[in-house]
């Protein structure tokens, strides 16, 4: 017999359904058992959506086989956690758009540490952006906290390898499904991820990137963490996006100050500006989280 559970995993992968899609459909319908044998007119009533999206709605729902398909996960070893399962990250829950399916790969248990920290920054990571990682991540990991950011180049990559190369956990939050690796250039470091640590989308895994991915990605990477730290980022970036999220969860913020001529450091200083943390060792994000640890 059909789940929730099953009925969540299999809407999820319909085009033309989005959060709001599945959040109105579970206001209507708690057990979503009813939305195979909803009207074409009262889905689209209900959902708001454009006849196309409607029309591939309805196409999906009734021809894509949910059953086979997670079987084909399964022997790709990637878990579908929804927000009904108890793995699913406590911390996460609590944000005010949670995704309602998460696919990961790797160590799922992970996603259920009480420490968890996320570190994002510019693509263009400098020396001194590198630098700052290396003084920090190494106290961050003796204390068993696990870093987690979204593997793109520069900060995020140099922050998930310098995780892996001092011992420690790392969760990559990815902008696509895991058939569809962005940027293909980190392809080694996703090998490395999801065996020993964890790679984790909301994304199905037939999902191509798109750039509106990962602003959405982003409230992933700091809803998972008790904090965020900034390094090296513009005055308009999507570290910024991260922190404002961060903020907006009520997590902290912190931020490594930069020179004020370099405009890869003028998002993370006026971040401080408006009353991020200021870092300039791990001892400061320590303080600062005292009541997590």
């Amino acid at each position: 017999m059909n789940t929730i559970r099953e009925h969540l995993i299999h809407l999820h992968h319909c085009r033309g359904v989005g959060w709001k899609s599945i959040h109105r459909l579970l206001q209507y319908d708690p057990t979503l058992s009813s939305i195979y044998h909803l009207s074409p007119k009262k889905l689209e009533t209900l959902l708001e959506i454009s006849k196309t999206s409607l029309l591939n709605l309805v196409n999906d729902l009734h021809s894509t086989k949910i059953q086979s398909m997670l079987k084909q996960y399964y022997e790709k070893n990637i878990h579908v956690i929804t927000i009904f399962d108890d793995a699913y990250p406590a911390l996460l829950k609590q944000i005010f758009d949670p995704p309602w399916v998460l696919y990961a790969k790797g160590d799922i248990s992970l996603l259920n540490t009480k420490k968890l920290i996320s570190v994002v920054g510019t693509r263009l990571a400098t020396e001194y952006g590198f630098k700052s990682l290396q003084k920090l991540i190494p106290p961050l990991i003796e204390n068993e906290w696990c870093v987690v950011s979204g593997l793109a180049e520069g900060i995020d990559t140099i922050a998930h390898k310098l995780t892996i190369a001092n011992g420690g956990k790392t969760i990559a939050v990815i902008g696509s499904g895991f058939y569809h690796i962005y940027p293909k250039s980190n392809q080694q470091l996703v090998e490395c991820v999801e065996i020993d640590h964890l790679l984790l989308s909301e994304y199905p895994p037939t999902t191509k990137p798109q750039r509106w991915h990962f602003p959405m990605r982003n409230r992933i990477i700091s809803g998972l963490s008790a904090g965020t730290i900034v390094i090296e980022a513009k005055e308009r970036s999507g570290s910024l996006i991260t922190a404002d999220q961060a903020l907006q969860q009520g997590r902290e913020v912190f931020a490594v100050p930069g020179s004020i001529l370099d405009e890869k450091c003028t998002g993370t200083n006026r971040l401080i500006q408006q009353g991020a943390k200021l870092v300039i060792s791990h001892e400061d994000i320590f303080e600062e989280l005292n009541i997590h640890t």
